[in-house]
């Protein structure tokens, strides 16, 4: 008898789930894939934890990205590049980036990269970051792309666990009031590795031109005008596309590694399904391409399924104004955008009323994804009030080893309620379970630790980059059979996946368990707040207390202890005395890093008296000398020394 679903989400969420029918889901949509050859096992389970996708498969990203589909149609749009730092606009059809990606492809040959070497892109956004990834995938190389302006010593980490034959790169970066010096940065991480021979192949920026070591470094544009194009090259489903690295406190960085054929699949699934794009979409993502989401949704899934994607120099706000991806969004007809909660909370800042907002014509847009963090739900509701009404608000959950959403919403299998705080349903192939102390499921309502059962989807990690026991170690020892995904949450009455904080964000205050994002949530409530962080400080008699930091919307001018009186007397009454909470500061700014994630151990180690280590990520290390002045004049820490882990201009995904 045929089973019948509710819908084509609980069907699709069956057949990814189940360990009889999740090869023949998977194969299915394999199919929206160009294979060199089709691979005969969809799921190697020879060596668990360690399940390989598409082993034995032949195909190559680049391939599937540009050549399918310049075929089909080379005058069509394939890249927009657009600058508000540098003032300019460039188009690119799917043949001129063919053109540039298949001669870069031969430059690289040239420079004897080939099959499973690795090759590190040091660039702003700019197109040429573009070219050189789908041109390292080309030759079956690796790619691991750094967060342009990066520090010396953690580029030079990146560079001596990889150990690339050659680095691509930009000769500067451009910040409102500065310019990067990419080259003077990569000269100096070079000098801490014992790497030798690397070949620089680098871009010079009208902004700024790099000096030029003869035989070391290597003009971009001189060397792409004497190649020829250079035809993709067949690697298996289960090699490796590329790594990205996460900074940890200590030690050498973990290499995330993602893998040519789960990536195409998976990118392309999301894509029909979860944002429901075509290929005569316009697609924006405003994140950095060194993140795993630019990775993911500027660069490989609008390419994989022919749509035009938009690569965007600046900031959300300060071009000139709070308006720059409304004005973007009416200016292409783009019709799905990504962003992230940082964004839109500095959007909302600086234009509460949504006065830019209104004034651009969104009707194509049909879906607005963010990703990075939980979207606040004052920030929610403003979205929602503002966006037209047929636009899918799509908060959706994932991190740099999964590749692709974890907790999301459907534009095409069924498109559920918006649920403020929500991250919607687990996406199929997606297991989700909230497991307690002792791995035991919990029921609805009950918080826990957010673990997926393996196997997991395609896309996901298969292993850290040559070292698969901290891979065991972080994520699979503690729970076995799960994949931990370091974060607490639960699944509401109407199995809505809600995710509360990390792990580590959860404080224990006399006995009671309290999730400090919740009670950042309070705070943006109030009418005069647009940004909070709650962090947990050390006390004698309760063990935790919690510790807010407050920001206002622009215009806005309280008393400081009048102000933390109205947020005490919020969080008594939405979460209640049992919080604790008695502490609340007002601050200009809170410490972020560049991709706009809150350092909030930096806040954490301040409120405690400890001395902080600022790590090279930081936005404006300014901040935390204001910050601990406050807490000083408050009382509420003794006198710390800031130690600075070279914090120079950079960036860094460190959790997601």
């Amino acid at each position: 008898m045929e089973i019948q679903y509710a819908n084509k989400y609980e069907e699709h969420f069956a057949l990814a789930g189940d360990e009889k029918t999740m090869d023949a889901f998977w194969a299915e949509q394999a199919q929206m894939v160009d294979w060199v050859k089709f691979p005969q096992t969809i799921l190697d389970k020879t060596n668990p934890p360690f399940y390989r996708w598409f082993k034995g498969g032949e195909l190559n990203t680049s391939y599937n990205c540009i050549d399918r589909h310049a075929k089909k149609n080379p005058n069509k749009r394939a890249l927009i590049w657009e600058s508000a730092v540098a003032h300019k606009t460039i188009e690119y059809t799917y043949g001129e980036l063919l053109d540039y990606t298949a001669r870069l492809a031969d430059v690289l040959n040239k420079f004897g990269v080939g099959k499973g070497d690795g090759v590190i892109i040091y660039m702003p956004m700019i197109p040429e970051v573009i070219f050189s990834m789908l041109a390292t995938a080309r030759v079956g190389a690796i790619h691991s792309v750094v967060f342009g302006g990066f520090g010396a010593p953690e580029l030079a980490g990146r560079i001596q666990d990889l150990k690339p034959k050659v680095v691509l790169l930009a000769s500067c970066g451009i910040e409102p009031n500065k310019i990067v010096d990419y080259k003077k940065i990569l000269d100096e991480a070079l000098k801490l590795t014992t790497v030798e021979n690397v070949k620089k192949i680098l871009v010079q920026r009208e902004m700024h031109k790099a000096p030029m070591i003869q035989g070391e470094d290597f003009d971009f544009y001189e060397e792409l005008a004497q190649a020829k194009p250079f035809d993709p090259v067949p690697v298996d489903g289960s090699d490796y596309l590329y790594i990205l690295y996460t900074s940890g406190t200590t030690g050498q960085p973990k290499g995330i590694v993602r893998e040519n054929g789960g990536n195409a699949v998976a990118l392309c699934y999301t894509m029909k399904y979860l944002f429901g794009i075509k290929e005569d979409d316009v697609f924006f993502c405003a994140a950095d391409v060194g993140w795993v989401t630019g990775h993911s949704y500027i660069v490989y899934a609008p390419l994989l399924i022919g749509a035009t994607t938009i690569l965007f120099e600046g900031k959300p706000v300060g071009n000139p104004d709070a308006g720059v991806i409304w004005r973007m969004c009416e200016k292409y007809n783009v019709r799905g955008l990504y962003s992230s909660p940082t964004a839109v909370r500095a959007i909302r800042r600086e234009d509460p009323d949504a006065l830019h907002f209104k004034k651009a014509n969104l009707s194509n847009l049909g879906i607005f994804a963010l990703a990075g963090e939980r979207l606040d739900i004052p920030a929610y509701k403003w979205l929602l009030d503002n966006l037209p009404k047929d636009c899918i608000l799509n908060d959706n959950y994932w991190q740099t080893e999964t590749g692709w959403s974890i907790g999301t919403n459907f534009k095409n299998l069924h498109t559920f309620p918006c649920k403020p705080g929500s991250c919607s349903r687990p996406a199929p192939g997606m297991r989700v379970t909230i497991l307690d102390e002792f791995n035991q499921p919990l029921p609805a309502g009950k918080l826990g630790k957010v673990c997926i059962k393996l196997p997991m989807p395609p896309s996901f990690m298969p292993t850290l980059y040559k070292n698969d026991q901290a891979f065991l170690n972080k994520y699979i020892t503690d729970n076995p059979g799960y994949y931990f995904t370091g974060d607490a949450g639960f699944f509401d009455d109407e199995n809505y996946l809600h995710i509360t904080a990390r792990v580590d964000d959860v404080i224990n205050t006399a006995g009671h368990r309290l999730s400090t994002s919740q009670m950042e949530e309070v705070l943006t409530g109030h009418p005069d707040i647009v940004e909070a962080a709650v962090i947990g400080a050390l006390d004698e008699i309760k063990g935790e207390i919690p510790v807010g930091f407050v920001c206002l919307k622009a215009g806005r001018n309280r008393d400081a202890m009048e102000l933390q009186d109205e947020c005490i007397k919020r969080i008594r009454y939405e979460i209640g005395p049992v919080a604790s909470f008695r502490f609340c500061l007002v601050v200009d700014k809170l410490p972020k890093t560049r991709s706009g994630k809150i350092i909030r151990n930096v806040l954490r180690e301040l409120a405690n008296g400890n001395e902080p280590k600022v790590p090279p990520t930081i936005e404006d290390i300014g901040v935390v000398e204001v910050i601990k002045d406050l807490l000083k004049n408050r009382g509420m820490a003794k006198h710390v020394n800031i130690e600075y882990e070279d914090a120079v201009e950079g960036e860094v995904n460190i959790d997601y």
